[in-house]
């Protein structure tokens, strides 16, 4: 059955005295990438949607904002990859797709500026980028023999459990020291934002198997050449295009289980009822509102103990924070769009100025990125900054040279989830215990880390679950190619 021949029927009775329009068929309360997904798959199946979001914009923590002091529109750098098939279908669905610029090449730098530059070749996957690692200046022939070994684990696919950290992985395949710095601490630190001691090998090699052995796709980079909010801006419209409706500026401030089924969702604008809701939030802002949903008072305790068993698992996630340095010089440092930057806080650079298309002559607007930023959590915006700088100039002298017009700091506390060892028995599935209530969140069950890809996923699945088919709306996966069209474990390449 076409997603156009499907209908809902409509259970929900009027309660409260409200009219019609205050009834939908799904209320999602979350504008963020996964509750954007879920309603835009639900509203073009045909149900009748309200999407809920208590800021004044969607994207939830991939947002942009003027900030009053520098008079520029800011966000932390969010990045897509060729992997990242329901974020790009996403995109494609919502008309975003031209604000995306992709790039077939990653590029190392070494403070001096020694520059490797990782990129695709002729060659059948998993041997794409080979010419390219076996010529990169970073690592020595020890170094890629290392690391070629430990690719070779991942060839098949990725591990089933999760309870192996990034660290022990790293000892037990006798990883060099360099290929550490050089090769998988960047790439774990700038994936999955934590520290080799606090993620999991399951989605540490989830992230290798798709960028560097699947196909020769999946490693692709693609930065969103406008600023974050108005990217997903596309995904809002998307939904009222198909007739949901789009509530900012609106918390929710109580949940009622109706007998019979449905639910009632209170907010200070009012009250509005729908068969299901969707609670597309991070983990921690389910925990505060866990206590204002109250349980139909006819029914039986399960409900009381649904909705404790999800408390504990909220509970057990924690958070690993990010840093932006944002700085604007006179003129341009580098001819560069982006590089990873070795051997120093800084992981990551973006010439955004440059992504987005700016004359050159209005100078350099650059990113540098700091993750699993913990440190910096305590340290001043001027401790931040001058630290940056210093660090920046060694990779590119021009910097020395320029004028600093203005600069900002972005600390994102809770920017991302900690994927560690051991927490994957935690992550809710979208189907709660409750009947007519879903979760969304890239924390949720989605096979894949704390991503932009996974965020959607899990509205995708909820939507999905919501109908009684969770792959309903879910993108095909990444398919392997060349010599991996045999190579890989067919059960387990994509899976959630």
């Amino acid at each position: 059955m076409g997603p156009d021949s499907w209908h809902w029927d409509g259970r929900v009775e009027a309660s409260f005295g409200m009219s019609s329009s205050d009834q939908f068929d799904v209320i999602v309360v979350g504008g963020g990438v996964a509750g954007l997904a879920a309603a835009a798959s639900l509203a073009e199946s045909g149900a009748k949607v309200m999407l809920i979001e208590r800021k004044p914009h969607v994207g939830g923590r991939a947002y942009s904002y003027e900030h009053p002091a520098l008079r520029e529109v800011v966000d932390s750098q969010h990045v897509l990859l060729g992997c990242c098939t329901n974020l790009i279908d996403f995109c494609k669905r919502a008309g975003s797709e031209d604000k995306i610029r992709w790039y077939n090449e990653q590029i190392f730098l070494e403070p001096g500026g020694r520059s490797s530059t990782i990129s695709l070749s002729g060659m059948p996957a998993p041997l794409h980028f080979a010419p390219s690692f076996l010529t990169a200046s970073m690592l020595g022939w020890k170094d890629k023999a290392a690391i070629a070994r430990g690719l070779a684990e991942f060839v098949r696919g990725f591990p089933e459990e999760d309870n192996e950290s990034v660290e022990s992985w790293l000892k037990r395949t006798r990883q060099t020291e360099r290929a550490v710095r050089h090769f998988w601490n960047p790439i774990v630190m700038a994936t999955l934002n934590d520290r080799v001691a606090e993620c999991s090998t399951r989605y540490a090699g989830k992230v290798f198997h798709e960028l560097f052995v699947k196909s020769s796709t999946g490693g692709r980079l693609g930065i969103p050449k406008v600023p974050l909010s108005e990217f997903y801006e596309d995904g809002a419209r998307l939904v009222e295009l198909h007739g949901g409706k789009l509530r900012l500026r609106t918390s929710v401030e109580a949940m009622k289980q109706l007998p019979g089924g449905g639910w009632s969702v209170r907010t200070a604008e009012g009250d509005y009822t729908a068969e299901a809701v969707v609670l597309a939030l991070p983990f921690e802002q389910i925990g505060k509102l866990l206590p204002a949903i109250q349980i139909d008072p006819d029914g039986d305790s399960s409900g009381h103990l649904a909705l404790a068993n999800l408390r504990s698992q909220t509970e057990r996630f924690t958070h690993s924070p990010f840093t932006s340095v944002l700085l604007w010089y006179d003129r341009e440092i580098t001819d560069l769009d982006h590089a990873w930057l070795l051997d120093t806080t800084i992981e990551w650079f973006f010439h955004k100025s440059r992504i987005r298309g700016y004359a050159p002559e209005l100078g350099s607007y650059l990113e540098v990125v700091i993750a699993g930023s913990r440190a910096q959590l305590g340290m001043s915006r001027e401790e931040i900054l001058s630290s940056a700088r210093r660090e920046l100039e060694t990779f590119f002298p021009k910097a020395r040279g320029a004028t600093l017009v203005k600069s900002g700091v972005l600390k994102e506390a809770r920017a991302t989830f900690s994927v560690t060892p051991g927490l994957d028995q935690f992550r809710p599935q979208q189907r709660t215990e409750l009947s007519g209530l879903f979760l969304a969140g890239d924390w949720t069950a989605t096979g894949w880390p704390s991503t932009m890809e996974g965020g959607v996923r899990s509205g995708r699945l909820a939507a999905g679950a919501i109908v009684g088919d969770p792959q309903r709306f879910m993108a095909a996966e990444t398919p392997a190619s060349g010599l991996m069209r045999w190579l890989a474990r067919s059960e387990q390449v994509g899976a959630v």
